[in-house]
């Protein structure tokens, strides 16, 4: 088919998907490890600056760029806030939860946000990663959410303990259960916790 590059009327064309990040660091060897214990993933290529990580289909997901002389990250200036990562199943967010445990990679923040479960890391470097499972199937759903007086409200979240999560999930307690978030009234952005690096 051929494409008339000069009619711009069409609607706009869209990304078939987010493909890569890119981060740069001062530290490729730590970070590579955290990236590959963290994702299950593998390095597929690697030299003096560069890095490629890969955890599923994509050639690579995470990059990563030694560059000398770089600056602590400061969380007070612009840039990328976090990273997400989508897991099938609730079983599987908290089993990876555990595996990670396991390595002393531990989550600064879990919430309930409405539309995810959320679990909140930080990498060496102080990147936030986000690993989280949608709460509705269909995203109008989730973006009816978004638009409701309680999102309104609070559209931060509810925090939990995984733990007790992972109790409830052994219950067998019901999804609708387990995802409904609990109206706790307002909240703030003062109250999301800080940022605890992996080391």
């Amino acid at each position: 088919m051929l494409v008339n590059f000069d009619n711009l009327s069409g609607a706009r064309v869209r990304p078939t998907k987010l493909a890569h990040v890119v981060l740069r660091t001062h530290d490729k060897k730590t970070m590579a490890k955290f990236y590959c214990d963290f994702l299950g993933g593998e390095v597929v290529h690697q030299n003096d600056v560069l890095a490629f990580i890969t955890y599923d289909d994509e050639h690579h997901r995470v990059a990563l760029a030694e560059i000398p002389d770089l600056k602590t990250k400061d969380r007070s200036t612009c840039g990328l806030e976090h990273i997400a990562f989508t897991f099938e199943t609730l079983e599987d967010l908290f089993l990876a939860y555990r595996q990670r445990r396991a390595q002393g990679m531990l989550p600064f923040w879990c919430v309930n946000h409405g539309m995810t479960i959320s679990l909140y890391y930080a990498d060496p470097d102080g990147n936030i990663l986000e690993t989280q499972v949608d709460v509705f199937e269909d995203p109008a759903e989730a973006n009816a959410y978004m638009m409701s007086p309680a999102y309104t409200t609070n559209p931060i979240g509810v925090d939990f303990d995984p733990e007790e999560f992972i109790q409830r999930i052994n219950k067998g307690e019901s999804w609708e259960s387990l995802t409904s978030r609990p109206d706790s009234g307002p909240r703030g952005f003062d109250t999301i916790p800080r940022v605890k690096p992996q080391l």
